[in-house]
């Protein structure tokens, strides 16, 4: 039987252990200094139970499914169910895009994730002269409810949940998809799925905005409000960090900037009237699993307590629901290297287990081509198959957080805590993340950590295999790669033309009156909006119908 040391005892043990290390150890001062995770978080060389002597294991970590969500938001986890494999897939046209929705169902995937070209994302028609060589190119090219059709012919919309990675325009593409929907018969009621439409994080990351701020919000809140009272199993947010950091933020600002974006929702929600845990539970998250291991597995578990914190003590939430951060989890874009191409499977690999073993409950693996193109049907099976290999075959699926106790994981979910709590009470104090972005500080938090991170590499102080070490200099590209066809643009005019001779005009002219009345009003537009979407008002005309109302945001000089 082991005998329980005192924490005295384990002290003078780990000093004898410190002296062994510089007896038996050449240590170099300079290198020391390098072992830090990519937040720049100093890591030691070994971690003890001195190292989380104040933890309070009931307090901070709890047990599966119990408050604060340390562990896991479900008591079970993934011996119920694996988590949902969602690949963000959409290229071309609505009919490229339909045949490989079909080809990931038929490979195992189990939710469907829509991405969709810049002009859509901007809120533009594919004739609109900014669209052009851009339309179908990163995406899926969605002009009108006909295309939405298209894009689900064949697939029961009652039987899928759908995540669509959509923003400012968020209104308007959930609008369709409802419409699609009923027409295959599926009422709103019985519809699954998610709108990223987190228009907060495109003013610090992503840049794909179209209205200024403030009325940017209203139309998030639009949707949440419309979904929580018509639409009731649909995620009206997926509040997101992965763009935060795509863009070049650490872990911590990943973190501190979504839990921000994610309370300005729900101030603005509870000042619309709503009742807290009437739409809390729909709330949804969205991270990045870049490549630190176990930073990346702390930060989500320490993402799960922040939140519950927050929406029990500063928002008075009562549901244990309403408590929950479900997150679904992309591997880093930016990680990925355009030499040796092969590199980017492990890459995914292992950015997958970090997100499973941090309890996500979806996950899209990106494919090893993605340095160069979207991803060819070769490259995204692989990835598919990554998330299979990983949840059938590795058994760390079996038991529920299975790192936890671990002293360093401990330590550095308390550490990566600390640190973005110091964030979010700056923010705070600047008045909420609306006037910090206004200020800019997000913007160049970031922008500062990108650089940090770049002159690294360049340095040769972080090692990426294939880029700056163990380079080939002989290498040839020797993948298959996608190539979206130029047709399809023309394709997707004369669609466009040809809905918009035959529609009833008089009937899409009244609806447009009709919502832009109601936005002069600051109604929600919603509803106006389905109505629009159904005589097939096209997506630019409604963009440009709110842009009369809202106006379009012009970012400030910050650099």
């Amino acid at each position: 039987m082991f005998r329980r040391e005192t924490l005295e005892e384990i002290e003078n043990r780990l000093k004898e252990w410190e002296k062994l290390v510089q007896e038996e150890t050449k240590i170099i001062p300079e290198r020391e200094k390098e072992f830090r995770t990519l937040s720049g978080i100093p890591v030691k060389r070994v971690y003890t139970p001195l190292d989380i002597k104040d933890k309070d294991y009931m307090r901070d970590l709890g047990l599966p499914g119990e408050y604060p969500f340390t562990r896991g938001i479900h008591t079970t986890m993934y011996r119920a169910r694996f988590w949902t494999m969602r690949q963000f897939s959409g290229y071309g046209g609505p009919e490229e895009t339909n045949r490989r929705l079909k080809y990931l169902l038929k490979h195992g995937e189990t939710g469907l994730s829509l991405a969709f070209d810049f002009p859509t994302i901007m809120g533009l028609d594919s004739d609109h002269p900014l669209a052009h060589g851009e339309v179908g190119v990163c995406g899926v090219a969605v002009d009108t409810l006909k295309d939405m059709e298209i894009i689900f012919d064949g697939i029961p919309m009652d039987k899928v949940t759908t995540n669509m990675t959509i923003n400012h325009p968020a209104t308007v593409l959930l609008a369709m998809y409802i419409a699609a929907a009923e027409k295959q018969g599926v009422p709103p009621t019985k519809i699954g799925g998610t709108t990223q439409n987190d228009p907060l994080k495109e003013f610090i990351a992503q840049k794909s905005y179209v209205f200024p701020p403030e009325p940017a919000v209203k139309l998030a809140i639009d949707i949440i409000e419309y979904c929580t009272k018509h639409v009731p199993k649909w995620n009206p947010i997926s509040i997101s960090g992965y763009h935060i950091r795509e863009a070049g933020a650490t872990a911590v600002q990943e973190l501190a900037f979504t839990l921000a974006d994610g309370i300005t929702y729900v101030k603005q929600a509870i000042e619309r009237g709503m009742d807290v845990d009437q739409f809390a539970p729909r709330l949804s998250f969205f991270f990045a699993a870049h490549i630190d291991f176990f930073e990346e597995i702390a930060k989500f578990r320490a993402a799960r307590r922040m939140w519950a914190k927050i929406m029990k003590e500063w928002f008075g939430a009562k549901k244990p629901r309403s408590m929950w951060m479900r997150f679904h989890v992309q591997t880093s874009g930016v990680s990925l290297t355009a030499q040796q191409p092969e590199n980017n499977i492990v890459r995914v690999a292992i950015e997958a287990l970090a997100a499973v073993l941090g309890g996500c409950q979806s996950l899209h693996t990106n494919s090893m081509d993605e340095a160069w193109a979207l991803p060819s049907e070769k490259a995204v099976k692989i990835a598919l198959r990554t998330q299979q290999v990983i949840a059938y075959e590795t058994g760390v699926a079996n038991t529920v957080d299975p790192l936890a106790g671990s002293y360093y994981v401990e330590w550095l979910t308390d550490k990566i805590e600390e640190e973005a709590w110091k964030y979010i009470d700056r923010i705070e104090s600047m008045g909420g993340m609306i006037e910090a972005i206004k200020k800019g500080f997000p913007q160049r938090e970031i922008a500062d950590s990108a650089y940090r991170f770049q002159k690294e590499v360049e340095e040769g102080k972080r090692i990426i295999v294939g880029v700056n070490a163990f380079v080939d200099e002989d290498e040839k590209l020797e993948i298959p790669l996608l190539r979206v066809d130029p047709e399809i643009e023309k394709r997707q005019i004369e669609r466009l033309k040809r809905i918009k001779k035959e529609r009833d005009n008089s009937k899409v002219q009244q609806r447009l009156a009709e919502l832009r009345r109601a936005a002069e009003r600051g109604e929600n537009v919603m509803p106006y909006i389905l109505n629009a979407v159904k005589v097939y008002a096209t997506l630019g005309e409604i963009m440009d119908t709110l842009k009369e109302v809202y106006g379009e945001y012009k970012e400030p000089i910050l650099f």
